[in-house]
Formats: structure tokens, sequence, C-alpha cells
């Protein structure tokens, strides 16, 4: 059986006491890096269990391996943080169990994408997801051309040390288009900015930081 378990963004505090009570339950935990997955066990006085590594480095037989763990023992997939599968590694795994017949459950939790929403001060209606952009240079410039024709309200994301290039991008294509950034939710040092991109960008009190960005409809 395989067990889906959303985890804190951030504050070690946001995780559902049904999340508590499978980690201490089942005996492997499956997740992108054991030093994330470890220092939340740790702060929740857990200890004891098997870690197995799946991440974008996970050849397909070891996936399969995985998959045939959870044929015969209780597992337990997290992401780095937040909800399992968006934007993370994950979906192999589940489209392999669910191929085997292995029992599936989702624990509901933290979710970035709607910590997001909730912070907005307008009505949502339909959103346009793209997630992270490009690295290569040129592919990006291609996708934040089309990015700024979308009329929709967009959702983008990406690492944090790329927090300055993407704030001098959103200046550069959206202009004063209305957004909000959310940088280190959850966290003592958390900042929430909305308005125009080009205004914002000049308010964003760090260089480096998790960060998720809402871009508002035209």
């Amino acid at each position: 059986m395989l067990n889906i378990v959303a985890t804190p963004l951030g504050n070690p505090y946001d995780i559902t006491v049904r999340a508590l009570e499978i980690l201490k339950i089942c005996p492997i935990i499956i997740c992108e890096s054991t030093k994330e997955a470890s220092t939340i066990l740790k702060f929740h006085d857990i200890t004891g269990k098997k870690f197995e590594l799946l991440n974008e480095h996970t050849e397909p037989e070891d996936v399969e391996r995985l998959m045939n763990i959870c044929k015969t023992q209780e597992a337990v997939l997290v992401s780095d943080c937040g909800t399992p599968g968006f934007h993370d590694p994950g979906y192999n795994l589940i489209k392999l169990c669910r191929k085997n017949g292995i029992e599936i459950k989702s624990l509901p939790g933290p979710s970035s994408i709607a910590l997001l929403i909730s912070l907005l001060s307008e009505r949502m209606g339909t959103f346009y997801f793209v997630g992270f952009l490009p690295q290569e240079t040129e592919k990006r410039q291609r996708e934040w051309q089309r990015i700024a024709k979308i009329k929709e309200a967009i959702v983008l994301m990406d690492t944090p040390y790329r927090l300055k290039k993407m704030l001098t991008e959103m200046s550069e294509h959206l202009g004063q288009r209305k957004i909000l950034i959310g940088c280190d939710l959850t966290l003592p040092t958390e900042a929430v900015i909305e308005g125009p991109a080009n205004e914002v960008v000049k308010k964003v009190p760090a260089e480096k930081a998790e960060f998720m960005i809402w871009i508002y409809p035209t």
C-alpha cells in the first residue's frame, strides 16, 4: 500500500494529525531527500524509519523496485515539502502502483498553490498553471513572451536561487500588470507583496527565497 502524505511547506507545525499517525506507523518513507524527510520526522520525534529515495535521478528500475515494496509493505510517499506529485517526483511510482493494483491513499494537507490562492485580494476564476520556467536562456525568453500574451491568471514558480532573475524578468515582460508574490510562506521570513509587477520587484526583501507568483488576469 502507498500513502501519499503532505508535509509542511516551511513551518514544521503545519502538519495534520492524520499525517503524523501514518508517518509513525509506516516503516518505509519514500522521499526526495533524506535530509528534508529526516528533519521533519525528527522534529516530531518519529524515529526508526527506512528511507528510500525517489527524485529526478531515480532510474525506472528503481521505481519498479519501490513499487514492489509497496506490494508487500505499507509505505509513505513524501516530497521535500507540500503535497507530493505537484511538480515533484512521485507520479511515476503512483502510475506503476495503480497499474499493478496496489492500493493508494492520499492524505491531504499543505499545498503551496492553495496557500498562494488564499492570499489573493480578488475573486479567483480560471487560472493557467505554468509552473517552472525553462532554464535555457532562449527558451526562457520565448516562454516569457508567450506568458505576456495570456489574459487569464497565471501561476509561476522557480527555484529559490532564481528569485532575483525572476524579478528582473517580470519587470521587463509584465510592466504594470498586477501580481502577487509570496516568499518563504509560513516561515518567520514570510513576505507577501501585491501590486504592479515593476513596483513589486523593488519591494521583495530577499534575493533568495522559496517563492510562488500569481499574475492577475488582464
